[in-house]
């Protein structure tokens, strides 16, 4: 059963008029669909946030506009990270059998057998794309990495999918073992001014969502 979460026509987009919804307790938003209009509305921030820490950011909303339901699923938000408030929402009118595009958390499972032997662990990629139906889109995707050694890595075609299409590269490394550092000696007279250790390769984390 889909969450529910109400919300009201609004009129005016003038700055003044967002501000004052925004000051209200209210989050300015607009819902739109393939065979929707495109509606400006608003949500109540505290029910907004609350709904999409129970329901997940991928899942399926009931949303109530003046006691009209669609089913929909929210496909971005504008947040301000200083005054830590949500600014904007977009919610997408959904049908549950049709698949949609989404981008999906990778969970790291075990430890490894690899940081055991001292090892440095690396994840490259924090969020994969993924097709499927609003159903099927799962909270994030389990990776298990107790068995990966120092000098493996696992790509997503190491992934097993359930009911669900990866959208991006299977050779795509997903988690690699590095092996330790060997710290050189340095048998010089001349003394060690402390340095800044070297950044690893291999950090981008940048998702996109279509």
């Amino acid at each position: 059963m889909s969450a529910i979460l109400k919300a009201k026509e609004r009129t005016g987009s003038q700055r003044s008029n967002l501000r004052q919804l925004r000051q209200e307790g209210n989050i300015p938003a607009v819902v739109y669909g393939r065979n929707t209009e495109n509606k400006s509305i608003f949500v109540n921030s505290i029910e907004f946030l609350k709904t999409i820490r129970e329901n997940g950011k991928n899942g399926v909303i009931s949303l109530d506009v003046n006691g009209s339901k669609h089913d929909v699923m929210l496909t971005d938000y504008h947040q301000d990270h200083i005054k830590n408030e949500v600014l904007h929402a977009d919610f997408l009118v959904v049908d549950k059998s049709s698949k949609v595009h989404a981008s999906v958390r990778v969970n790291l499972v075990g430890d490894a057998a690899g940081v055991k032997d001292g090892g440095v662990m690396q994840q490259p990629v924090h969020e994969v794309n993924i097709t499927a139906t609003p159903g099927s889109i799962p909270q994030s995707i389990d990776v298990d990495v107790s068995n990966l050694q120092v000098g493996e890595n696992l790509t997503l075609a190491d992934i097993k999918t359930g009911n669900y299409e990866l959208n991006d590269d299977e050779s795509t490394v997903v988690v690699s073992i590095l092996p330790p550092r060997q710290e050189e000696e340095i048998n010089s007279g001349e003394e060690q001014e402390p340095g800044q250790p070297e950044n690893e390769e291999g950090r981008e984390t940048e998702a996109s969502q279509e």
